[in-house]
C-alpha cells in the first residue's frame, strides 16, 4: 500500500511557464521605472482621479503595497463601494541536489485571485463580507518527479489548472464578538494555523503532515474547499472558539474535478473545533502589548472527527494482514476517524517594544489512531527571527524542523511483506525535514525568499516507485518570490 502523496489532494505533471514570465517581466518594469521614481514627487493620498501623465504611475512605486498602486484610481473608486481585490503571483524554482528519485529542479507557480464586498457599504447591511476566490496554478511537481519524500518540499504544489477556491458570506453579530461563515471554505485559512510558520516553504508547515494524509483527499485545504459553515466566537477577551461542519471529501466521487465547481456534500461530514488563547496582545491599532512589556503568544487546541469508513492499513475484512498471500485483498473498515492537536505560537526576545526586530518559537503537534491512518502522529517547530539586520525592517530569517512518524499499523504491514516474501523490501518508519529560509523584502509588493532543505529518511525508509530500492537523504535548494499587484 503506497500513501506517498505530494500535494494532498492529486497529482499533476504539466508544465507551464506563465507565471515565471509574468514575475520577470514585473520585475523589468519595476527595476526600469526606479529613475523615474526617484524624481517624481508623491502623489497625494486624497487625490483619486485618473492621471493623465503616464510618468504618474510610477510615481511610490518601490513604497507602495501594490505593483499597480490604485490602479489610476479604479481601486479607491471601488472602495468607496466596499469592493476590494487582490492579485498575487507566487512563483519559485526548486533543484534537489543530492538523493530522492532523481537530481534536477522544477519551476512552479500559483496566480490567486480575490475578491471581496463588504455588504455595509454596497448595500447597507453592517457586519457581513462576501469572499470568493480563484487560483491559476502552473508548472511542475518536484516532491512527486524527483524527491520521493513525505515532508513534500513546496506548500504550492499541486495539479495546473485553473479553479475556484473559496466562495463564502461571513456575517458579525454582538459588536463583533460573535460571526458566522458559510459557503466554500479552505479550512487551513483558520484551523490549526501557526502565524511564525508559515514564513517556511514546505508544505508541512501551512497544512501539517497528519491531515494531509489521514483526512479524504487531504481535507479541504488548499488547493481544494468544501461546502460547509464555520461559527467564531469571543468567549473571554484572550479566549476565542471556533467550530465548522464541512463536507467530510472534497473531491466526494469527481476525484478528476479540477473546476473547484462540484460542490460535494454526499461523502460524509467533517467537524473540527479549535480553542485559542491570546496573551499580551495588542489592541486594535497599536503596534505593540498596551503595557509595552509582555510578549505577545497564542495558543490553541483543537480536534477534527470525518464520519466516513476508513480502511484499516494492516488486517483485512478476515483479519489476516493484507500482505498475507492469503488475503482477500479487502481491508477492514472503521467507522469515523479523529484527531486532536496542539499549537503555539510566543515571541521569545524583543529588545525594544517600539522596534520591529523581534524573535518567535512555534511549535504544533497532533495525533491520530494508527489502525486507520498512514500518519499517527506529526509535529513540526522552528524559530523565526523579524529584522535581522538594521534597516531590514521587514525581513525575516527562520530555521525550523518537521517530522512524520508513520503509523505502526502501515509499519507492521510492510514488515509482513518481507516475512511473506524474499528479498528487501523497505519499512516505513518517520521522516523529518530541516529547512533553513530568509525572506528579503525588495519592496512592499515583491519579496524574495532564498530556501534549503534538508530530508533525513527519505520516503521513510521506502521508495515510492521501487519500494526494493532504498532513497538517499535528499537536499533542496530554491528560491521563492511573491509579487502582490
Amino acid at each position: 500500500m503506497n500513501f506517498n502523496r505530494t500535494d494532498r489532494s492529486f497529482g499533476r505533471r504539466s508544465p507551464a511557464l506563465r507565471g515565471l514570465a509574468l514575475w520577470a517581466a514585473c520585475a523589468a518594469f519595476a527595476c526600469g521605472t526606479a529613475q523615474a521614481q526617484s524624481s517624481s514627487p508623491d502623489a497625494p493620498e486624497a487625490d483619486l482621479a485618473i492621471k493623465a501623465e503616464p510618468s504618474n504611475f510610477f510615481t511610490g512605486i518601490w513604497s507602495r503595497e501594490n505593483l499597480l498602486g490604485d490602479m489610476g484610481g479604479l481601486r479607491p473608486w471601488l472602495g468607496k463601494y466596499g469592493v476590494t481585490f487582490d492579485l498575487t503571483e507566487t512563483s519559485e524554482y526548486l533543484a534537489n541536489l543530492r538523493g530522492g528519485l532523481k537530481r534536477g529542479g522544477a519551476y512552479d507557480g500559483l496566480t490567486t485571485a480575490t475578491l471581496q464586498l463588504d455588504t455595509s457599504k454596497a448595500l447597507g447591511i453592517p457586519g457581513g463580507l462576501f469572499n470568493i476566490s480563484a487560483l491559476q496554478i502552473h508548472g511542475t511537481n518536484l516532491s512527486a518527479d524527483n524527491l520521493g519524500t513525505l515532508n513534500t518540499a513546496s506548500g504550492i504544489e499541486a495539479q495546473a489548472t485553473t479553479r475556484l477556491w473559496e466562495m463564502w458570506y461571513q456575517q458579525s453579530f454582538l459588536d463583533k464578538k460573535l460571526d458566522v461563515k458559510v459557503g466554500q471554505q479552505s479550512i487551513d485559512q483558520e484551523f490549526i494555523t501557526s502565524q511564525y510558520a508559515a514564513l517556511f516553504v514546505n508544505t508541512m508547515f501551512g497544512w501539517p503532515a497528519l491531515p494531509s494524509y489521514d483526512m479524504p483527499s487531504g481535507g479541504p485545504a488548499y488547493p481544494l474547499a468544501g461546502l460547509g459553515v464555520r461559527v467564531r466566537g469571543q468567549i473571554a477577551p484572550s479566549l476565542t472558539g471556533l467550530i465548522g461542519v464541512f463536507s467530510g471529501d472534497p473531491l466526494g466521487n469527481d476525484p478528476n474535478n479540477i473546476s473547484g465547481t462540484n460542490f460535494n456534500l454526499h461523502n460524509g461530514t467533517l467537524v473540527i473545533g479549535e480553542l485559542q488563547y491570546a496573551i499580551n496582545q495588542p489592541s486594535e491599532g497599536e503596534l505593540v502589548s498596551a503595557d509595552h512589556q509582555g510578549l505577545p503568544g497564542t495558543y490553541k487546541i483543537g480536534f477534527w472527527y470525518n464520519s466516513n469508513s476508513f480502511d484499516d492499513q494492516h488486517y483485512d475484512n478476515t483479519g489476516l494482514s493484507l500482505n498475507n498471500p492469503a488475503s482477500t485483498g479487502i481491508a477492514a473498515q472503521h467507522h469515523g476517524n479523529y484527531s486532536i492537536y496542539a499549537v503555539a505560537d510566543q515571541m521569545v526576545w524583543r529588545p525594544d517594544p517600539d522596534e520591529p526586530r523581534s524573535i518567535g518559537v512555534f511549535a504544533r503537534v497532533m495525533g491520530a489512531p494508527g489502525d486507520r491512518n498512514p500518519v499517527d502522529f506529526s509535529a513540526n517547530a522552528g524559530i523565526v527571527m523579524k529584522a535581522p539586520f538594521k534597516g531590514r525592517d521587514n525581513d525575516s530569517v527562520g530555521l525550523a524542523v518537521t517530522y512524520i512518524k508513520v503509523s505502526n499499523a502501515l509499519h507492521d504491514l510492510d514488515m509482513d511483506y518481507r516475512n511473506f516474501n524474499t528479498g528487501p523490501y523497505g519499512v516505513r518508519t518517520q521522516e523529518t525535514t530541516l529547512e533553513a529560509t530568509y525572506q528579503y523584502e525588495v519592496t512592499p509588493w515583491w519579496q524574495i525568499q532564498a530556501d534549503a532543505q534538508y530530508t533525513f529518511n527519505a520516503g521513510a525508509g521506502q521508495n515510492p516507485n521501487d519500494p526494493t530500492q532504498p532513497l538517499r537523504n535528499t537536499f533542496v535548494l530554491g528560491v521563492r518570490t511573491n509579487i502582490t499587484f
